[in-house]
């Protein structure tokens, strides 16, 4: 079947089984590989991407499911002369990631979760990414990125 979907910002459409995650839409048949594909369960949390506004696991979304929608992967992150995200730039700043596996996920729940609840607090920001695991480290520094995004959206008045 052909799905067309708008993935950061650019029309894309592609042939693909009816049976396809989306995941392996992105990584595959549109070359965007880094959606992150972990546990292909739902449990991990790796290949979280916005589709219409609206975080989802991408393992769990059939490509077929998302024709017709708006797309956002990390890839559609950073800005158009290849700037980091200010959640990225927080993340990187805050130490935020090890092995870098999971950050995707974690970046775009964060993006996501930002625009719902700008001024999150502690208990809230670790509610938000308690779907997301990381195998690497403590979850301090996720969090700790997360609040320095919350501080400098402040800043700029985002």
């Amino acid at each position: 079947m052909e799905v067309r979907v708008k993935v950061n910002g650019v029309d894309r459409s592609a042939v693909a089984e009816p049976r396809r995650t989306l995941s392996d839409f992105l990584r595959h048949d549109l070359e965007l590989t880094g959606t992150h594909v972990g546990c292909e369960h739902g449990a991990c949390g790796a290949c979280t991407v916005i589709v219409d506004g609206e975080p989802v696991r991408s393992c769990l979304m059939l490509a077929v499911q998302a024709s017709g929608s708006e797309i956002t992967t990390i890839e559609g992150l950073m800005g158009a002369d290849g700037s980091l995200h200010p959640v990225q730039e927080a993340f990187r700043d805050a130490h935020g990631f090890q092995c870098g596996f999971c950050t995707p996920g974690f970046l775009m729940t964060t993006v996501s979760f930002l625009d719902e609840n700008p001024s999150p607090s502690d208990e809230e920001i670790r509610e938000a990414i308690s779907g997301n695991i990381c195998r690497c480290t403590g979850y301090g520094s996720i969090v700790a990125g997360v609040q320095l995004a919350v501080e400098r959206r402040k800043e700029v008045g985002a």
